[in-house]
């Protein structure tokens, strides 16, 4: 995503509301989490000033940020007093550094599906479709993604907009910006365009809560990605990717859509393997399936449900609890990878998805007991 989020796997289980070993339901009421809309100051510009009285422990007295404060005023017009004012209500998180350094948990697929294919998150993703049926509908007919994997990505995200993180973007971004020198051009710019929407959006910076990487609202929005992706889907004037579901369902399957989905068109099957050959078929790399479905059978590889033997497709291996997985995955598999770069994530995703669209669709009315319990 991201989607970005964009972090990868030990985002995934490390950092997010991004992203995040796993999300867990707030504790606060969602709407703490939520920006306000107003109409942002005007743009002027303006030259350096002394500080002045500020906290001492705020963002505003240090002379990295002002420099910052001060490119902003200069390339896009921002004025600086309303940024020193912003600025100057924001602290460095060392918790957020702290996260950020851990090193990744390199989970299992087995002990990592558990985590985001079980029955609350089935049970929710059927009650999140059913709340929001017309919008997902309408989102498949524009964008031609299916309402599972709209679904399953806020699921696997936010657990449908129950934990959309608990730290002021601001302060996240900025942290990183500043006192985390290994990305800290990235976040940089992320912050450069966190600033730039809640002006364009009308929204006070200092509002806005999401995970420690600075990830935003239901589908966790990276600021780049939220300027170029989100969509205001209701037409009400503001894409509010928070509080609004349908902007933020909107918004998911353009994402998809600008990133190549291909309508109507498989995202993986299960596979059976023999031989020797195999081993090295396996996908090592994040890249868009070359091989034909012909060219893998050839090689003793074989999907267990029916798929034209011209399309492209990559060979999938998981560690299951007793024996390896293999699965085929196509031209859609890889682009919830750009969501998250990460297969594990990828094929989370598609699981989830999947459940859910059963239980909707033969179930609308209950989630069923017994199906919900071999998913966990």
């Amino acid at each position: 995503m991201k989607s970005l989020f964009l972090l990868g796997i030990t985002l995934l289980l490390n950092a997010c509301a991004s992203p995040p070993a796993v999300h867990q339901p707030s504790k606060t009421p969602i709407v703490s989490t939520m920006p306000r809309f107003a109409k942002p100051p005007p743009p002027k510009r303006m030259a350096t000033r002394p500080v002045g009285a500020i906290p001492a422990h705020s963002l505003a007295n240090r002379a990295d940020v002002q420099a910052f404060i001060q490119e902003m005023a200069n390339r896009h017009g921002f004025d600086v007093d309303y940024l020193l004012t912003v600025f100057s209500q924001a602290e460095v998180k060392p918790s957020i550094i702290s996260a950020m350094s851990r090193p990744g948990e390199a989970k299992p697929w087995y002990a990592y599906r558990d985590i985001f294919v079980n029955s609350n998150r089935i049970r929710g993703g059927v009650r999140f479709w059913r709340a929001n049926a017309a919008a997902l509908a309408q989102a498949e007919r524009v964008y031609g993604v299916p309402p599972e994997i709209v679904v399953a990505i806020i699921g696997v995200e936010t657990q449908y907009g129950g934990n959309m993180g608990s730290f002021r973007v601001l302060e996240a971004l900025s942290t990183l910006a500043f006192d985390y020198p290994r990305r800290a051009a990235y976040f940089r710019k992320e912050l450069e365009n966190y600033l730039l929407l809640t002006r364009r959006e009308g929204i006070d910076p200092l509002t806005p809560r999401g995970s420690y990487a600075g990830a935003m609202g239901l589908g966790q929005f990276m600021p780049s990605s939220f300027l170029s992706y989100a969509v205001d889907f209701d037409g009400d004037g503001h894409r509010d990717i928070w509080r609004n579901p349908r902007d933020a369902i909107g918004s998911v399957a353009h994402y998809f859509q600008r990133h190549g989905w291909r309508a109507g068109e498989p995202v993986a099957v299960p596979a059976r393997v023999s031989g020797t050959r195999y081993p090295a078929l396996i996908s090592q790399r994040l890249s868009p399936p070359r091989d034909s479905v012909a060219s893998l059978q050839a090689q003793g590889i074989t999907p267990e449900a029916p798929v034209s033997g011209a399309r492209a497709a990559m060979l999938l291996e998981y560690q299951g609890r007793d024996d390896p997985e293999y699965w085929l995955g196509f031209d859609n598999f890889y682009v919830i990878t750009r969501y998250n770069h990460s297969r594990l994530y990828a094929m989370a995703v598609y699981q989830l998805g999947q459940e859910i669209r059963e239980q909707h669709a033969f179930y609308p009315g209950t989630v069923r007991p017994e199906r919900v319990a071999r998913a966990d």
